[in-house]
């Protein structure tokens, strides 16, 4: 008898004693689990706030304006339009003022950036462009929930400064295709693509590049809109 109790004595002992080994492992799994992921948080947290960003001074903004004169006779009418933020490509869906030094490469210039998304801001100067002919009765973003009686789809096709057979003079190319769809039924009732070139001048520093950035969306801005009121009026 005293042989069997400390035998079951001796198994019971291990067995606590894996329990407890067991227990002791699980809870160290758990606790490893709980500092990745919080240490996880952390990260995205502080990348969130910028604590990770690269030493160095702030890049310039620059802006384009909305385009404010338009023919005399422009028709006035009775409709709404809700104008989308324009589809665009990876290199042109950005903050960043791009540069093709050559039909297949694409850089950006540094230290320099527009003050929103390429596309964003584009949208932005077509609805205060569409405003400041005073010819419609109201204008607005897809966003703000505007039931509107047309919709304008557009594309930026080019939006970057290009160098000219590799020698110092700059232009900057701006094309937008712009589509025109009837609501509810969704048919398209007018498509026309709109582009205009400018050359840099007084040299090739960035003030001067945005400049000529904004002479050439001007003139597409003034194009487009123009084309949409007579093309429904």
């Amino acid at each position: 008898p005293l042989v069997r109790d400390f035998y079951w004595t001796s198994i019971l002992q291990k067995s606590i004693r894996n329990n407890t080994m067991t227990s002791f492992s699980n809870r160290s799994r758990v606790r490893n689990i709980f500092l990745v992921l919080l240490f996880a948080c952390l990260f995205l947290f502080l990348s969130s706030c910028n604590v990770f960003e690269i030493p160095g001074p702030p890049p310039d903004l620059y802006n384009l304006t909305p385009k404010s004169t338009f023919s005399a006779d422009l028709p006035e009418v009775p409709w709404q339009l809700i104008i989308e933020e324009p589809i665009a490509a990876g290199g042109l869906d950005t903050n960043r003022i791009a540069l093709r030094p050559h039909a297949t490469e694409l850089k950006f210039f540094a230290g320099a950036r527009w003050t929103e998304r390429a596309p964003k801001m584009i949208q932005t100067l077509l609805v205060e462009s569409f405003e400041n002919t005073n010819k419609i009765i109201a204008v607005g973003r897809q966003s703000i929930g505007l039931r509107a009686d047309f919709t304008l789809k557009t594309e930026m096709r080019e939006f970057q400064a290009e160098t000219i057979n590799d020698n110092d003079v700059i232009m900057v190319r701006v094309r937008i295709n712009a589509k025109i769809v009837k609501q509810p039924k969704r048919i398209i009732v007018g498509s026309k693509s709109f582009e205009h070139v400018v050359e840099v001048r007084d040299g090739n520093g960035i003030h001067n590049i945005v400049i000529a950035f904004d002479a050439a969306a001007g003139k597409v801005l003034k194009h487009l809109v123009e084309w949409s009121l007579v093309t429904l009026k």
